[in-house]
């Protein structure tokens, strides 16, 4: 069974439970622009071609490259394919795009760290999230999402403002913090993040939090100085709660295309990442993002923003994902 057949009879809404049809309605609904600029091309190609031949294969590299799923990446998937239709004497138009979709499944399910995506809390002492994120790609809603999530599951969630230095950075996480009634750490104007996230820590411990979520610059300009100011985070967490942070999420905006593979590049250089938080994802129409951040740097996208409820923040799935980008509601 190809995946296309599989990702149907997944997800067929006749079968599915009912937590799973709102999930994978968050999906449809979330990835419809980028379904739209996909699966509609790869179905318009089909159609254009009686045949596959060079012309076809270098329409669909285009169509790949045009999707922010990579330079490399589209060359290396189309060059495999291309391969595997001349062994296998493969001429329709409809075999060897299903051929792409079941390779780009395998190239994320195999590339990098394995797969995780909710965060695994310890049995002692509270569970360290450090978040960190350019100006402007959603970072601090980001947070607010996490933060209601884990509180839905019964975890106590503590905030920590650590981005002193952006203007108006603190103020809205505190309202956050407001809204969702979520203890916040707030340092004084221009005070040493470092301070803060140490505040936060010993609160975290003596009033037996589940989670503490540190909120950190972005100042992705002055690299030198972000790395200095995100190791000295690290150390102060790691003193006060054994092996803090225990997690470490990059929050990137999906419409920034492969700039947001750049931040998260020049990140990675600077602190220890776990995982991607794929932001506005309803706001693209180039959905391969996140095959290109999982292929260039082998991290895991752990949720995907699918909309602006705090609900749509997602639990990424790449079932979910590659179905939203390629079937949707076509049933």
């Amino acid at each position: 069974m190809g995946l296309f057949s599989f990702l149907k009879n997944k997800f067929s809404k006749k079968g599915a439970p009912e937590q799973e049809k709102t999930s994978v309605e968050v999906y449809e609904k979330g990835m419809a622009k980028s379904r739209k600029a996909f699966a509609s091309r790869l179905d318009d190609l089909s159609k254009r071609y009686g045949k596959v031949n060079a012309e076809y294969f270098e329409e669909l590299e285009q169509i790949l490259i045009e999707s922010d799923v990579g330079v490399e990446l589209s060359i290396r998937l189309i060059e495999n394919l291309l391969d595997q239709a001349r062994k296998e004497k493969l001429t329709e138009p409809k075999q060897i795009n299903d051929l792409l979709v079941d390779a780009m499944f395998v190239d994320y399910a195999t590339s990098g760290e394995a797969i995780q995506n909710e965060i695994a809390f310890r049995e002692n002492g509270p569970t360290v999230l450090l978040v960190c994120g350019v100006n402007g790609v959603g970072k601090t809603t980001s947070i607010a999402k996490l933060a209601y999530r884990y509180q839905k599951q019964g975890k106590k969630v503590l905030l920590a403002a650590g981005d002193t230095f952006r203007a108006g950075a603190v103020e809205q996480l505190k309202v956050w913090a407001d809204r969702l009634k979520c203890e916040i750490v707030v340092g004084k104007p221009e005070e040493d993040p470092a301070s803060v996230a140490y505040q936060a820590a010993v609160k975290a411990k003596q009033s037996n939090y589940d989670l503490l979520i540190v909120d950190t610059a972005g100042r992705l300009q002055t690299k030198n100085n972000l790395m200095a100011e995100l190791g000295k985070i690290s150390r102060v967490l790691g003193k006060e709660i054994e092996d803090a942070p225990h997690e470490a999420f990059l929050i990137i905006d999906a419409t920034t295309g492969q700039n947001g593979v750049l931040q998260a590049k020049a990140f990675k250089e600077v602190t220890s990442l776990t995982g991607i938080v794929i932001t506005k994802m309803d706001g693209t129409s180039k959905g391969g993002i996140i095959l290109s951040i999982r292929d260039e740097l082998g991290l895991p996208v752990r949720f995907i923003g699918l909309g602006e409820k705090m609900e749509d923040l997602q639990e990424f799935d790449l079932d979910k994902y590659l179905y939203g980008l390629l079937l949707g509601s076509a049933e």
